[in-house]
């Protein structure tokens, strides 16, 4: 897969660390920065991130800053986007096996780099179910989507 990597400076710290777990994975990375711990709003690195999901050149994405927060309601603003925070394995799957989230929200202020990798690798594997409920659900998010954004 194709995996579009950001995180604003609190996040840069960890970003390397999920770099590195997604190249071990056999994964093509692009990483939209930032490149050192120099302030940077966290919308700004968001929407290059999600704009590679959404324009096709990425199938996936994660994004890491503080809290995991500022990043998931700044990519949940963009249309085709669902990102979700995930700061445990049970997440890390359902949100994609449930929900088909498309990017990952790690805090680096919340979790280690040995358990951004444990979730990096989890959300990788992780494959949407398929199942009716669930595309009908995710169906239903599309439509509040194309509704509200106009």
């Amino acid at each position: 897969m194709k995996i579009a990597v950001g995180g604003d400076h609190a996040g840069f710290p960890l970003k390397a660390a999920v770099i590195e777990t997604v190249k071990e994975l056999g994964h093509d990375v692009t990483d939209h920065g930032c490149h050192d711990e120099t302030p940077v709003d966290f919308p700004d690195i968001t929407e290059k991130v999600c704009a590679a999901v959404t324009a096709g050149r990425a199938d996936r994405a994660i994004l890491v800053c503080g809290t995991g927060v500022g990043a998931s309601i700044a990519a949940n603003k963009m249309p085709g986007i669902r990102a979700s925070i995930v700061h445990d394995g049970h997440i890390a799957h359902q949100c994609v096996e449930h929900d088909d989230v498309n990017v990952m929200c790690i805090g680096a202020k919340i979790v280690g780099p040995w358990l951004a990798a444990d979730l990096v690798r989890i959300y990788l594997a992780a494959r949407f179910s398929g199942d009716e409920d669930c595309r009908r659900r995710v169906r239903k998010l599309a439509e509040m989507e194309r509704f509200f954004i106009r």
